[in-house]
């Protein structure tokens, strides 16, 4: 009998950071590996930020800081959801956390009780549904389609709600497929939670917020008929390239607030405090880094899509955000190369790996096994490359 607690046993490991980890092992053996699996930008954090933080060092900032965030940090949250997105909110209704992985867990954990089911559409980020296992509760994956651009519909969502269901987790801009959901279609969720007459909350991902192809980003929060069943989740990782510094935050009704304070403060207690600092830097600071990396993303998302065109039997969809494409790749099941046999995502992704030299991951980490994830967070010439290496290996399957 394993010593090991049944609660992580029920985990899977996150097959994003096996991919990851795999790519490292083969480029250690000398392999010309380019890693498309990782989720994070391929820019530097910028200086002004670094030099915020080298500050708050020579500051003394070194002491635990609050729980649930320095207040003008918290202030300063507020303050951009306000100038921002229209949105007013206390600063006694943000928390900061280490990081949005962080922050999910913490608004999970918080509103999630043993046997409630939450809402996940598919595909969906990797750690959705283990988050929820860790609640003790039940996923009830709602799937999409690549046709209708891997969006939920108000049906899908009314039939899927039953008298035991507590959240729905959206995400917009989307991991891994880069959709959007415009405001109208927002507004039929919306609709459709208020119709159920239920308190439903909604756990909306906004990491990728910056990373927004369309213009303004619009957040499901901007319905005051549902705001207070809404719990935003946002942080600096993904539109100021400060995945490593580990800050996110949550902007919630207060009750949220208070319960993922009184959690964080009895498992981590309050994020990095130089990190923190770096934040309000970033958060009250211009956008110009950030619409330059954008201008970047959109460039390489062309390029990419450009270079799938050349590719047989792919079937895929243009995001509007992010930096992933998610193709349909369920054509090449059942072929194969010599005595290689493809017969699902993740035997195409460690054939492309280990042939091609090229990372990928298979798209049932995310809930969708005819997919796969292809991050274009990587220079304009490793796209290239990886492109013309996927279909000279794509090509030899038969």
């Amino acid at each position: 009998m394993s010593s090991i607690s049944k609660r992580i046993q029920s985990l899977s490991e996150s097959q994003t950071i096996a991919m990851s980890q795999r790519s490292r092992e083969l480029k250690s053996q000398g392999k010309d590996i380019i890693n498309l699996s990782v989720g994070q930008p391929d820019f530097h954090t910028p200086d002004h930020i670094k030099e915020a933080a080298i500050q708050a060092i020579h500051d003394n900032y070194t002491s635990y800081p609050p729980v649930p965030g320095y207040q003008d940090l918290r202030e300063a949250v507020a303050e951009k959801l306000k100038k921002e997105n229209h949105l007013d909110y206390s600063w006694q209704q943000i928390v900061i956390s280490a990081g949005a992985k962080h922050s999910l867990a913490n608004a999970i954990l918080s509103t999630v009780d043993k046997d409630d089911e939450v809402i996940v559409p598919a595909p969906y980020w990797v750690s959705y549904v283990e988050q929820v296992k860790l609640a003790e509760a039940k996923s009830t994956v709602i799937q999409t389609s690549i046709e209708n651009k891997f969006k939920i519909t108000p049906d899908q969502l009314r039939n899927a709600i039953t008298s035991k269901t507590k959240a729905l987790i959206l995400c917009s801009p989307s991991n891994p497929t880069g959709t959007i959901y415009t405001k109208e279609e927002l507004a039929e969720i919306a609709s459709v939670i208020k119709e159920s007459n239920q308190k439903i909350f909604i756990i909306s991902d906004e990491i990728y917020e910056y990373i927004n192809f369309l213009g303004e980003h619009q957040s499901i929060a901007q319905f005051e008929e549902i705001k207070d069943q809404v719990i935003i989740v946002n942080g600096v990782s993904k539109g100021y390239a400060m995945t490593g510094w580990r800050i996110g935050y949550i902007a919630a009704p207060l009750e949220v607030t208070k319960a993922v304070a009184k959690l964080q403060g009895q498992v981590t207690s309050g994020a990095a405090s130089i990190s923190q600092r770096a934040a309000l830097k970033a958060i009250t600071s211009g956008k110009e880094f950030t619409e330059e990396m954008v201008k970047a993303f959109i460039r390489r998302r062309d390029l990419v899509i450009d270079r799938l065109d050349q590719i047989n039997g792919i079937k895929k969809y243009t995001p509007n955000g992010a930096f992933y494409l998610f193709p349909d790749v369920s054509y090449y099941f059942g072929k194969s190369s010599g005595q290689r046999q493809i017969n699902n995502d993740s035997d195409l992704c460690f054939y492309l790996l280990e042939e091609a030299n090229v990372a990928l991951v298979p798209g049932s980490a995310f809930g969708s096994p005819d997919n796969i994830r292809i991050s274009y967070a990587a220079s304009d010439e490793e796209l290239n490359e990886a492109l013309g290496r996927m279909k000279h290996y794509l090509d030899k399957l038969d």
